[in-house]
């Protein structure tokens, strides 16, 4: 298999988290049975696993995920030279240090994603272009509205070690959406990939509002 045809395949699995033959075909724009050959041929790699899915109408279906392996191959920001970087600030320099060395990071990327979002007018045009900077980044990032809420999904992390060294990155990223889509809105990480979770998913809400003599309040 072609290797722009794996990383396509790859990414495809990791964006739906996972799939069906038949749904790679058409991302694909092949046969089912051209698909299910180049799963299987995946699969030899150790690349992806299968499993069968009971629906509600119909025969099982055989549905495919990405294994540890194929996650290792999507982008990891020279995660071990990152690691090794941050236990040697830790280790020579102590916490505050490397709270500091995070803050710094938080701050620069605060500055650059408001310059960006500087004319974005609503909520869901700060998104649009959040996440677009954030798929260059590799974070495969998409939002969805549902219902009066919405998702900001990131669907890998490029940083995944690094944050697993110090989870003080999550806790700046989180802060930084929530300064860059407004006091307004109510945001709340619900899954989280350093938790077992297959990817980042952000729940935002609008603010409550109170009526007080007439006014009308947020918190």
């Amino acid at each position: 298999m072609k290797k722009s045809l794996i990383d396509q395949t790859l990414r495809f699995i990791k964006l739906s988290n996972e799939i069906t033959a038949a749904a790679l075909a058409i991302e694909l724009g092949v046969t089912k049975e051209g698909a299910r050959l180049n799963l299987l041929k995946l699969a030899e790699e150790g690349l992806v696993v299968s499993f069968v899915k009971s629906e509600r109408v119909g025969r099982p279906v055989t549905y495919y995920k990405l294994t540890e392996k194929a996650l290792a191959k999507l982008p990891d920001a020279h995660a071990q030279v990152t690691v090794e970087l941050l236990s040697s600030v830790r280790q020579l320099l102590g916490e505050n240090a490397l709270d500091l060395l995070i803050g710094e990071r938080e701050k620069k990327t605060y500055e650059r994603y408001e310059a960006m979002l500087k004319d974005a007018s609503s909520l869901e045009q700060r998104l649009e272009i959040l996440t677009n900077i954030r798929t260059e980044e590799g974070y495969m990032a998409e939002w969805k509205k549902e219902g009066e809420d919405y998702l900001l999904i990131e669907n890998h992390c490029p940083i995944c070690a690094a944050a697993t060294e110090c989870q003080g990155f999550c806790r700046a990223e989180l802060k930084n959406f929530r300064l860059l889509l407004g006091s307004q809105y109510e945001i709340e990480r619900i899954s989280h990939i350093l938790s077992q979770g297959q990817r980042c998913t952000y729940l935002i809400k609008e603010q409550p509002k109170q009526t007080i003599n007439g006014d009308t309040l947020s918190f």
